[in-house]
């Protein structure tokens, strides 16, 4: 496939892409300027959101680790049609969509949010870049989820009534031109329920495809691949870009040898 591919039966029905920098404790200050000019790129929608974080404290060695609920604040700032976002938060910025086309669209929006946040703000480093791709295998009538996994990835058959399967696999790859190395994540949820989200992970103010909205539970597999680096560096726009770019190839690759042929040509439009 070229770099240009799009796909006519696109399985990703929500992506992220994400890079977290140093605290800025004051960062509620700043937001109505961020907000202004993301609205003049077309980001027009603006929400804050309250919710709560599990933090553990620890006064001494010899003292048990201590639970505390504390408040976290993040704000969405999203597109009118509600198909692509920003979530801000006083130490990160995700862009996020569940209208996925390409690479090159989606990537350079991150950027381009991050080049905003830091006009702004003046950060002074970033400490990882990660993106995160959740890909849904909707068998059509006559079609069964086995069509779509690779052999090693199709579980155990039994006849015993199955509630769900997950196959999880860790990886460290190389990762440049940042980082020396990073770190892949690969999960395939085999369900029949509603299409969901990993905990935590929801598209907070953004609708989904029709294609993907469910009206009863249904038989249907998840392939979630979550790539990331990490690591205290100086921002560096163009390598930031190299550096994500690099990551998405890593992520296509582990994509291509999660699933057959037949659901390459069933997903895969004509190269444009």
């Amino acid at each position: 496939m070229s770099k240009k591919t799009k796909i006519s039966n696109a399985p990703v029905y929500y992506a992220l892409a994400q890079v977290q920098f140093n605290p800025v404790a004051a960062m509620a200050k700043y937001v109505g300027e961020i907000q202004d000019q993301l609205r003049h790129e077309g980001y027009t929608l603006f929400e804050p959101r309250e919710a709560t974080h599990l933090q553990l404290n620890q006064g001494s060695e010899q003292e048990p680790l201590e639970p505390k609920v504390v408040p976290m604040t993040s704000w969405l700032i999203t597109k009118e049609d509600r198909t692509a976002g920003f979530i801000l938060t006083i130490s990160s910025l995700t862009f996020h969509t569940t209208h996925y086309n390409t690479r090159e669209e989606f990537i350079p929006e991150l950027l381009r949010g991050l080049k905003i946040v830091h006009k702004v703000v003046k950060l002074e480093h970033m400490s990882r870049l990660g993106l995160r791709y959740l890909n849904a295998i909707l068998p059509q009538p006559g079609e069964t989820i086995d069509q779509y996994l690779t052999a090693g990835l199709q579980g155990i058959a039994l006849s015993a009534k199955q509630d769900y399967s997950l196959n999880e696999s860790v990886f460290h790859t190389e990762s440049r031109p940042l980082y020396q190395t990073g770190r892949l994540v690969t999960r395939v949820l085999r369900v029949k329920s509603l299409l969901g989200y990993p905990p935590g992970l929801l598209p907070h103010a953004l609708i989904s495809l029709p294609t993907f909205e469910m009206k009863e539970p249904t038989d249907h597999a998840v392939i979630d691949l979550d790539h990331f680096a990490q690591g205290i560096l100086s921002l560096d726009f163009d390598k930031i870009k190299e550096q994500l770019f690099a990551l998405h190839g890593t992520i296509k690759e582990a994509f291509k040898a999660t699933i057959t042929d037949y659901a390459e040509r069933t997903w895969f439009s004509k190269r444009k």
